[in-house]
This record gives structure tokens, sequence and C-alpha cells, in this order.
């Protein structure tokens, strides 16, 4: 029997096992187990203490899942309030300290500058072709820390987007019509 198409399952960490479910019908395309796998895999090492960010946060699963594994604290960004009411909801069930969410557009968030993140989850809609711009705006922010490594997922047909200077492709994989990167900040303290 396969799961319900608004709920994930956190795969590593203190909430292992856990399964967290949406709300439906909000065009919420959470990353798939394998992919996470992968991801955390790529972080291994890097989790423990990381201060994370997670624009368009949707189902939450990328910034729960840091959290799982041990970051200091999660930003957990998206501008659905139904879906930002889940995100808070799911924080306060699992008592998760660490973890905050801030109802915003994502270009809104990075243009406040308020911190500094050592990990950042980039996965926008894909059809919103917004992915280069927030790179863009991600890099010119002064929110990444010095050797900040910055997540990002888009079709894969599309093609890795051009990328700002200071970002670099550190790993890249394909799952079937999504294709994610593992990207290194150089761009300075």
């Amino acid at each position: 029997m396969s799961a319900p198409r608004n709920e994930v399952r956190i795969i590593g960490g203190q909430w292992r096992g856990r399964r967290l479910r949406f709300p439906p019908d909000t065009g919420i395309r959470p990353t798939p187990d394998r992919v996470r796998e992968t991801l955390f895999n790529w972080l291994q090492g890097s989790i423990d203490g990381a201060r994370c960010l997670d624009l368009f946060a949707g189902s939450g699963a990328l910034g729960i899942e840091a959290l799982s594994r041990g970051a200091d604290s999660v930003v957990l960004v998206e501008r659905d309030p139904r879906v930002a009411a889940y995100l808070q909801a799911t924080l306060t069930q699992l008592d998760a300290r660490g973890g905050e969410v801030r109802r915003v557009d994502a270009q809104a968030f990075l243009r406040s500058g308020a911190r500094r993140f050592d990990l950042v989850f980039l996965d926008p809609p894909f059809a919103e072709g917004a992915l280069e711009p927030l790179l863009g705006t991600l890099a010119g922010s002064g929110q990444l820390a010095p050797a900040a490594r910055v997540y990002i997922e888009h079709a894969a047909r599309d093609g890795l987007p051009t990328l700002p200077a200071g970002l670099t492709p550190w790993r890249s994989k394909r799952a079937g019509e999504v294709g994610y990167h593992l990207l290194a900040w150089e761009g300075g303290a």
C-alpha cells in the first residue's frame, strides 16, 4: 500500500519513521525519500549544529529532516498561510526546538538579510522559473555563511541553471524528472 500523496516520512535522526501529513490540494511536491537520503548522505558531518534555511518549505520534509538529524536551527519560509499553519503545528507536535516558520515570500525573506545560514534548501515550484533569480538574490544577500552549502532541485529537462558568482556545483544527480544539486558557497565571508 502506498503512502497518501500528502504525506512524507522522516528518514533519519530523532524523528526517524515519523509521518507528516500536509494539507492536500496545495501543489506541494515533496522531495522523495531516496533523493533526501542521497542529500543527507552528501551532508553527513555538516548537519550537526548547522543553521538552515528551507525556502519554499512546503511539506517541511527537508528542513524538518535537518532538525531531526541535529541541525541547530531551521527557518521554514512558506507564503501560503494554510501551509505555514501546518508547518507551525508540525513543529509544535514534534516539540522541535530550533524550528521557526516565516510566512513570507522567498524573495522578500532573502532581501531582509537578517541572518547567516550554513545550509539552504531551495526547491521552488518548477513552473515558476524562480530558481535562477532566487540564486542571484541569495548569493548577494549576505545570508550565506563561509563554506555554506545550497541544495537546489529543478526539472531535469531544464538542466542546471546559470549560477551566480561564488556558487559552484559540488554534487549532482538526477532522479526521474528531477535534477538535484548541492552547491558550494565560495563567495567569501
